[in-house]
């Protein structure tokens, strides 16, 4: 049996003076499960079909995930600190890392920033431009992450904890007057 699979890749590049960045992947695997029966309710025949996911198909769903209208509020990017990224974290327990930006260093210029997003080309999903953090105090970041449907106040735990991840160059150092410049994609394969 063929399974259909779409793999959905984020990543998430950072600049303070020098680039770095975060891969994520994600697939989703699907199927059609045709059962015939007669009008006795006895088994005919069965069968599974694989589909596969049209380029539009992919940009729809890339659309409507990170589409404003798909969530109960704004789509935010924040920072986190050093410590791992588990799949099972949520916005309102990441047991392993913090969020910077306001109790934990480094602080920035409030709030979190929020992306705006182009249409999906190619089954891509990119920003339009890169938000920018400025930093106000010095300290460590080690990546970013994405909340879906929360608010924009720094260490707010609500809403969706969509993406996190770490720079693939370890933790970076940034000091008062620092920007960072943070671009987003989300690719269906």
């Amino acid at each position: 049996m063929n399974n259909e699979t779409t793999q959905l890749t984020d990543v998430c590049t950072a600049t303070v003076g020098r680039n770095a960045g975060i891969k994520e992947r994600s697939s989703l695997q699907g199927h059609y499960r045709v059962v015939c029966r007669n009008a006795a309710g006895e088994l005919l025949w069965e069968d599974v079909i694989d589909n596969l996911v049209t380029t539009l198909g992919k940009n729809l769903a890339l659309n409507v995930t990170l589409g404003v209208s798909a969530t109960s509020g704004a789509i935010v990017m924040g920072l986190k600190g050093t410590g791992t990224a588990d799949v099972a974290d949520t916005q309102a327990s990441h047991a392993t890392w913090l969020e910077v930006g306001l109790a934990n260093a480094p602080t920035y210029t409030a709030p979190r920033k929020t992306p705006a997003f182009n249409p999906a080309a190619a089954a891509v999903k990119t920003t339009t431009a890169a938000v920018v953090f400025t930093f106000t105090g010095p300290g460590t970041i080690a990546g970013c992450f994405l909340n879906m449907g929360g608010s924009a106040t720094i260490d707010d735990t609500t809403g969706t904890l969509f993406s996190a991840g770490d720079f693939t160059a370890g933790s970076k150092t940034v000091t008062a007057s620092d920007t960072l410049s943070v671009s987003y994609s989300l690719t269906a394969t």
